[in-house]
């Protein structure tokens, strides 16, 4: 949830997930989102044309088809809940609380919730190269879409009054 002034954040052209920091002035924020009983929700942060901040929150499963985006650095910092993640050759590591990954573009990944609490990520992206950060590609070398059947998504169903802060 964006904390920022009227002239910090342009409120319509959108970013990747949310409102753009304009010009050469701060933009504040605060680590709040809803938990889930079920599916995963991005909450929006701050953006700039080439950094971009979100929390996720995964009531269980994770993005669970392998895939990689082409041109974004990015990583995952657990901030609740734990995460198994695993490379292309079936690599994998469990990740708790104050644990992170990076993972530089091009990198091949999935990961699922492995908790018996909501996940609850704060994740980073910055450009890397020319083309466009939207580019998520899976394993088959065609493009994924984060929210599609073939990634195993399921809509957010939002906890009624429980927040992580």
């Amino acid at each position: 949830m964006p904390d920022t002034t009227p002239e910090t954040v342009d409120t319509a052209p959108m970013g990747l997930k949310g409102p753009r920091v304009q010009g050469k002035k701060p933009a504040f924020f605060k680590l709040a989102t809803q938990l889930l009983d079920d599916g995963r929700h991005t909450q929006p942060l701050a953006e700039t044309e080439n950094l971009w901040t979100w929390m996720r929150v995964y009531a269980s499963g994770g993005e669970n088809t392998l895939h990689m985006h082409k041109y974004e650095d990015h990583f995952f910092l657990i901030l609740d809940g734990k995460a198994i993640f695993y490379g292309p050759n079936n690599e994998q590591k469990e990740l708790g609380r104050n644990e992170g990954i990076m993972l530089p573009a091009g990198t091949y990944y999935w990961f699922h919730s492995s908790g018996e609490v909501p996940l609850v990520m704060l994740r980073c992206g910055a450009q890397a190269g020319d083309g466009s950060v939207k580019e998520r590609i899976g394993i088959d070398g065609k493009f994924l879409h984060g929210e599609s059947k073939e990634n195993k998504y399921r809509p957010p169903v939002y906890r009624d009054g429980a927040t992580y802060e």
